[in-house]
């Protein structure tokens, strides 16, 4: 059995690689745009579908044999004050957002897709943490610091922003991208894949 996982980040990969799993990564090309409106959890799955199906084409394309491989994308947001929260643009939007996490609890969100064998399945993981109240100084220079540019919601919780979290409630592995209780769940329930006989 072969895996490629359909990501970019190093997070995504370094929570694989520590499983002992053997796999490649193949980065997704995927549009990552959606409706407003649509709820968060819609989102995740949409997009890491996307993603899975944008690299089993591509490397179809290439005349790759799929036939024994499992692809694995998935795509993370944080949803706070009613509006969902990407990557931000830029250091202004990063505060913007950190002004909207300090002092209180937001949710992180972090859709699944697997592709196997000519099937695809999604899931959704939900996990909720708690900032504690941030100065107007400490979110400038945490913004500043380039730790929030190519993360949702502006901040990474395995990095700084650690000393503003008081708690979470649910997965820690979802809130930094890659929920694997919930892949190991949806390799086995749906695709009849056991994660554990794959790891070294």
């Amino acid at each position: 059995m072969k895996f490629i996982l359909a990501s970019k980040s190093p997070r995504r990969k370094e929570i694989l690689g520590n499983l002992g799993l053997e796999f490649e990564t193949v980065t997704s090309e995927a549009d990552e745009s959606y409706d407003e409106g649509t709820a968060p959890a819609d989102v995740v799955m949409m997009l890491s579908a996307r993603k899975a199906a944008a690299v089993k084409a591509q490397l179809e394309s290439e005349g790759r044999d799929l036939s024994d491989t499992v692809i694995i994308a998935a795509d993370t947001v944080v949803s706070a004050c009613g509006e969902i929260l990407g990557k931000p643009a830029d250091t202004t939007d990063a505060e913007r957002m950190l002004h909207m996490l300090e002092g209180s609890t937001h949710s992180v969100l972090s859709g699944i897709t697997v592709i196997f064998n000519g099937s695809s399945a999604s899931a959704a993981e939900e996990t909720f943490v708690k900032f504690a109240p941030m100065t107007e100084k400490e979110i400038k220079w945490y913004a500043g610091s380039g730790e929030p540019d190519d993360k949702a919601g502006a901040y990474a919780i395995q990095g700084y922003a650690s000393m503003w979290v008081e708690g979470i409630d649910g997965c820690y592995f979802n809130v930094v991208g890659l929920p694997v209780a919930c892949l190991r769940k949806l390799l086995g329930r749906v695709f009849g894949i056991k994660l554990s006989e794959y790891l070294k």
